[in-house]
């Protein structure tokens, strides 16, 4: 494992490259407000994060990234468009001994808020990230969590359903076991009523409490909601064949268009417009792996493009990953959007990896 003078001297040459690109480097306070994380994801982040309280700041978390805070202070008085570059410590815990990755390690990041044009923000983070990367001769995976949205947002059900399974997205088990009650393939819990009308009662016969009542029977008092129909089979097939989808990222627009859902019909534009801004700088299309459900155990706050750059161990953590993230700057602004993207590389990694060249 490569010491921290290693990483650290790596990471200064990629914070070099960014600012290089046109970004200009910000350097976030370790210490993080805890409400704002917690606001994103719930009390579930307390299981990742390292958290303390301050007696004037109340409860504070050790950075488990770059990116909110970088858009806060974005949010609040940056001006556009913009690249933000930066280099420094982040802290998550690990939940098993042994794991390849460790609590506290280096990022460096890259950055874009830019309304002009999101799908040539998007190339051009991936673009640079690659470039960097070359020496290492990493496998890259692109995906599009915007597909995802889509498709469920298109499903034949209930509002309440489809929300459901929105904010399971990035919970792939809890997300199809959603989808196989959904679909009938599963047991449906009973009803209140069928609970009711097995339950043993609470006192002991001859006591006060004992006596005769007349209540009236379960299928007055708890009437069972009518169920709602199930999802069609013919979009379920369709989905788990969306899930399943792997090409490379020239074949990808042709094989999602295939599969006739017609939900996907603007994110597919959306990801042309992408893969041609890839092409225009020097993506191999043919060589570079797409897959839909990519992305989906990163960080939630990920709602369009995502990417990352792998070694071939699939033991080893993602070197560098990254995407789009509209949704988040609305959140941190006030209900205010603005297009951003970025992307994160991990300088111990490379350096376990030999360096750059």
């Amino acid at each position: 494992m490569a010491s921290k003078a290693e990483a650290r001297s790596i990471g200064q040459r990629l914070l070099a490259a960014f600012e290089a690109a046109g970004a200009v480097e910000v350097t976030p306070d370790i210490l993080q407000p805890a409400e704002a994380l917690l606001d994103l994801y719930g009390e579930d982040i307390r299981a990742r994060a390292y958290v303390t309280a301050d007696p004037l700041r109340g409860e504070m978390m050790a950075r488990p990234d770059f990116t909110v805070p970088v858009v806060q202070a974005h949010m609040a008085e940056g001006a556009e468009p913009a690249r933000y570059a930066y280099m420094g410590e982040v802290f998550r815990k690990q939940d098993h001994r042994g794991s390849a990755r460790v609590a506290e390690y280096f990022q460096a990041g890259y950055e874009i808020f830019d309304r002009e044009d999101p799908e040539a923000a998007d190339a051009e983070v991936f673009a640079l990230f690659a470039k960097l990367l070359k020496p290492l001769d990493l496998s890259a995976t692109i995906g599009d969590i915007g597909l995802l949205r889509a498709a469920v947002g298109g499903l034949d059900t209930l509002p309440a359903r489809k929300a459901a399974l929105a904010r399971h997205i990035w919970r792939p088990k809890r997300f199809h076991r959603l989808m196989e009650r959904y679909a009938g393939l599963v047991p449906v819990p009973e009803s209140r009523a069928a609970l009711l009308s097995r339950a043993r009662p609470l006192t002991r016969p001859g006591s006060a409490c004992a006596r005769p009542r007349k209540w009236p029977p379960a299928s007055r008092c708890c009437r069972p909601m009518p169920r709602p129909r199930r999802l069609p089979p013919r979009m379920w097939r369709g989905l788990m064949r969306f899930f399943a989808l792997r090409c490379t990222a020239d074949r990808a627009p042709a094989q999602l268009n295939d599969l006739g859902i017609a939900a996907l019909a603007p994110a597919i534009a959306r990801l042309e417009r992408r893969l041609a801004a890839l092409d225009a700088r020097g993506i191999d299309l043919t060589a570079l792996a797409f897959e839909a459900s990519h992305g989906r155990t990163t960080m939630e706050y990920y709602d369009g493009f995502v990417f990352s750059f792998e070694t071939a161990d699939p033991g080893f953590p993602p070197i560098a990953s990254g995407g789009r993230y509209d949704a988040l700057t609305r959140v941190l602004g006030g209900g205010r959007e603005i297009p951003a993207v970025g992307g994160v590389i991990r300088p111990g990694l490379v350096a376990d990896l030999g360096g750059l060249a």
